[in-house]
């Protein structure tokens, strides 16, 4: 029995990541900042403990941490999206969603690291996009984050790695949540059409990349795409 957090839990693929692993048998809390009907949703549903917290500010995480006992698995789901033309991007919103996407996960990473040192093992799961693979039109800010985040999990495993801690991301396509709720009905059968598989994602095929990640010992520093052959 593991003890597992996962930030951005109340809904979407952090929800399907909190459902699977309180399925498993192990102990897990979720962190979310506004959705609060949500996540005590999630809680009664799953018997999970949430956490409202903005990953974004160092302080909360940390002392939202101070409530979780002896990390073993961090997934750093938490994350935000910005589409538009680059050129017409506010700098609030610019430093915004650097602020969630990557120093978040600078912050929760921070946050568990003391349990992660003591026990000299844990497992690490940031999440990026295809578009940090391969960039997308309209959303320069989301992939540059998405980026960030596939470069900090491979520096981190070489980091981390002789303390027996493993670093892996996962770079989902496109799935069907909140993110995708703007885009019409032709739109999402156009997208999948363009993977191998005919289909576009569920928040379910995530969340077993995860649970795949966590109990795969000789995986560190590596980017597992969960795309359906979109981008290869």
């Amino acid at each position: 029995m593991a003890n597992v957090v996962i930030t951005g839990g109340s809904r979407g693929i952090g929800r399907a990541a909190v459902e699977l692993f309180a399925a498993r048998g192990d102990r897990v809390w979720f962190l979310y900042e506004k959705n609060h009907a949500a996540a005590c949703r999630v809680e009664a549903a799953t018997g999970a403990t949430a956490i409202c917290c903005d990953v974004a500010d160092r302080r909360a995480v940390y002392r939202a941490f101070e409530a979780i006992p002896d990390v073993d698995i961090l997934i750093c789901n938490a994350g935000i999206m910005h589409f538009g033309l680059m050129s017409r991007m506010e700098e609030a919103d610019w430093d915004r969603i650097f602020a969630v996407n990557v120093k978040g996960v600078y912050n929760c990473v921070g946050a568990a690291m003391p349990s992660f040192l003591k026990k000299q093992a844990g497992c690490i799961i940031t999440v990026s996009s295809m578009w940090g693979q391969v960039g997308a039109s309209c959303e320069a800010a989301y992939s540059a984050t998405k980026g960030a985040l596939i470069a900090m999990t491979k520096a981190l495993a070489k980091e981390l790695g002789p303390s027996g801690i493993r670093v892996n991301c996962v770079s989902p396509g496109v799935i069907l949540t909140d993110m995708c709720a703007g885009l019409d009905q032709e739109t999402l059968d156009g997208l999948a059409e363009e993977s191998c598989v005919g289909r576009n994602g569920t928040p379910a095929d995530v969340a077993k990349a995860f649970g795949y990640l966590a109990d795969a010992d000789f995986v560190t520093g590596q980017v597992i795409p969960v795309n359906g052959g979109f981008v290869m």
